[in-house]
């Protein structure tokens, strides 16, 4: 299953050129990871925190007054930490950017990291998800 996050474009994401800068999209990515994992229903209670970002852009978005879709999945989880992967696409989709982050569960009352626990597990595994990374391992091969 995955996350889907509609998100708006906002004139002040666009840079000199017209189309939105590349550091915005890692605030879009921030945007669908904060509204993917914290939830009133399920979320990361003690706090988490990026370790990695790597992100692939595709093609230019310019600005519109209709939202971008992002897709956001699990493709990895460990004991203590986990990776999301997103589509940052139209509709139609045409994707403008490819994108991961590992994330690692920390605890903010100790300052350290911690493991992901099986209520997390739970959650995150419903959201398991490696089709994708699967069919670009067979187009590269």
């Amino acid at each position: 299953m995955r996350h889907i996050y509609r998100c708006p474009l906002r004139w002040a994401d666009m840079d000199a050129y017209g189309h939105v800068n590349n550091v915005v999209f890692l605030r879009y990515l921030e945007e669908a990871r904060i509204d993917f994992l914290f939830r009133p229903d399920k979320d990361f209670k003690q706090g988490s925190v990026v370790a990695r970002h790597e992100i692939d852009y595709k093609r230019q978005l310019v600005h519109r007054h209709t939202p971008v879709d992002i897709e956001l999945w699990v493709t990895e989880i460990r004991a203590a930490s986990f990776t999301l992967t997103y589509e940052v696409k139209d509709g139609d989709d045409q994707i403008y950017v490819r994108a991961a982050t590992v994330i690692v569960p920390f605890d903010f009352e100790t300052q350290r990291p911690r493991r992901i626990t099986d209520e997390e597990r739970e959650f995150l595994e419903e959201y398991m998800d490696d089709a994708v990374d699967k069919k670009e391992e067979a187009v590269a091969a």
